[in-house]
């Protein structure tokens, strides 16, 4: 059953900005350890690349604060919600701490969906409640 949906665009544009004036704390407060040290290898390899992997983590994870109904209130907090990739590509969410156990508390599953263009980033995340089976 579907417990909520979230959708977010961000302008990448936007980021950059913050980025120039905020620098690598803008970056630490949006980004998990393992999702600046990839931040830092795009960048180094094409900076626009860099900012534009910044953008869809901060895109996914607004759409996910919204599908659980939380927004950035605890235990929701960047640092606690990361957006990996599977070997295949396919972006998921992982949580920490007290965002993972209240999550898992309620019986929930996300899915999440990023893309980005050259302005823009956009997110869509579906979070459901598993059905418990009954004899």
């Amino acid at each position: 059953m579907i417990y909520g949906i979230g959708t977010d665009i961000c302008d990448v544009r936007r980021i950059r900005a913050s980025w120039e004036r905020h620098g690598e704390r803008f970056a630490r407060k949006i980004l998990s350890d393992a999702e600046f040290a990839t931040f830092q290898a795009r960048r180094a390899r094409w900076p626009e690349r860099g900012l534009r992997f910044l953008a869809t983590r901060f895109s996914a994870k607004e759409a996910f604060s919204k599908a659980i109904g939380l927004g950035l209130r605890s235990p929701m907090t960047w640092s606690r919600c990361e957006v990996r990739n599977l070997p295949s590509g396919q972006p998921v969410i992982v949580l920490h701490g007290p965002l993972k156990e209240w999550f898992e508390a309620r019986g929930l599953s996300a899915h999440v969906s990023v893309t980005d263009e050259t302005d823009y980033a956009a997110s869509f995340v579906v979070v459901e409640k598993k059905e418990t089976s009954t004899p």
